[in-house]
């Protein structure tokens, strides 16, 4: 009895912890950025030991894994909230908050990428999820709206989900940033979703 209540005050501390290092790390992130993060920071703002964070997480991106995922998910569900939208213009104007987001640093941008998919399903983090949930949404609005019928809606938001994808590695590149990335998503939906005529 003594053995559970022993492990249940410390369940309770280590998750205490670890909400401390959360909201430090927010908090260092809303005022220098995520790229901007130390670990250093992190942990002095949190008033722990280094190795009270690396307990907590394998390492800066493990963390940055969460917060990022986090804002994405709560982007992810503005652009839901909102009225569904029927055209390729309003489909970018719908998820224009995920995708601002997405692109509104160079190192958040990467390490969507590099966690956006997980070899097993004991490996799927908040990322991975919010991936799945944008292609969700996505399906879930072209299921209504003014596209091409030729192609399932799974398959048509997967393309959405590519295209922005592709659109946003496209603006990080010098060789084509003369493209603002709304009008290279809107070339690439218009070409993917337009009916034929």
């Amino acid at each position: 009895m003594q053995t559970s209540r022993m492990q249940k005050t410390i369940q309770k501390r280590t998750l205490k912890t670890r909400a401390k290092l959360l909201q430090a790390a927010a908090d260092v992130v809303q005022k220098n950025g995520y790229q901007a993060l130390r670990v250093e920071e992190v942990v002095q703002a949190a008033g722990v030991a280094k190795g009270t964070f690396f307990a907590h997480f394998h390492d800066k991106d493990a963390l940055m894994e969460i917060l990022i995922g986090e804002k994405l998910d709560a982007c992810l569900d503005q652009a839901q909230a909102a009225e569904p939208p029927k055209t390729v213009p309003q489909i970018i104007e719908a998820l224009a908050p995920v995708h601002e987001f997405m692109m509104s640093e160079r190192y958040v941008f990467d390490l969507l990428i590099r966690y956006s998919g997980a070899a097993a399903i004991s490996e799927i983090g908040p990322i991975a999820y919010c991936f799945e949930k944008y292609f969700r949404i996505v399906m879930m609005w072209l299921d209504q709206a003014e596209v091409r019928q030729d192609v399932s809606t799974d398959l048509l938001a997967e393309g959405v989900q590519a295209f922005a994808i592709q659109a946003m590695s496209l603006k990080f590149c010098a060789l084509h940033s003369a493209t603002t990335f709304t009008d290279r998503l809107e070339t690439y939906l218009r070409a993917w979703l337009t009916p034929a005529a």
